[in-house]
């Protein structure tokens, strides 16, 4: 009888502690950021059962006009995982990518100093100049397939006038 009581507790401080480890990703970040990884999420699951699969990678990049991408490079992305990818994985696997990076508004900043007069917009063509000419130069190879398009706004909308402006700007 005392050892099987030793093996139920033993099951429940595993599962309190998987709990703990899951619910410990909510906490590094606020709610307003885990409800725009809810988005993404659901962005990204093309076939809407909660969970991202190769089929739901190789659409979301089809969407983002990168139509050939390896199965290897699929397989690496959900290998991450380490299993199915639900929300809480997908939220898990940016806390670990994101932890250490500069806060948001630290990054939008940065942007905006790009952006002199104010209006919340990014030459396109100039922004690339300054990746390709200043400080940790970039190469012209290493420029993302599709160039520094925006992706499509969400919902299939033509025109997603938050996220783009006029001609080959961009809204930050």
């Amino acid at each position: 009888m005392a050892s099987r009581k030793a093996g139920t507790r033993g099951k429940v401080a595993a599962t309190k502690q998987a709990q703990r480890g899951s619910s410990n990703v909510f906490s590094m970040f606020e709610q307003a950021q885990i409800q725009e990884f809810k988005e993404a999420f659901s962005c990204i699951d093309q076939n809407r059962d909660g969970i991202i699969c190769k089929a739901d990678l190789r659409e979301t990049y089809s969407q983002l006009g990168k139509v050939s991408v390896p199965e290897e490079e699929l397989d690496a992305m959900l290998q991450e995982g380490k299993g199915p990818i639900n929300f809480t994985v997908f939220l898990t696997l940016f806390g670990e990518k994101l932890n250490g990076t500069d806060p948001e508004e630290a990054i939008l900043s940065a942007f905006r100093m790009f952006d002199p007069s104010g209006k919340g917009v990014v030459n396109k063509d100039e922004f690339k100049q300054l990746l390709l000419t200043q400080a940790d130069k970039f190469s012209p190879a290493e420029e993302p397939e599709g160039g520094l398009s925006p992706a499509p706004p969400p919902g299939g909308a033509d025109v997603c006038p938050d996220a783009h402006g006029p001609g080959r700007e961009h809204r930050l």
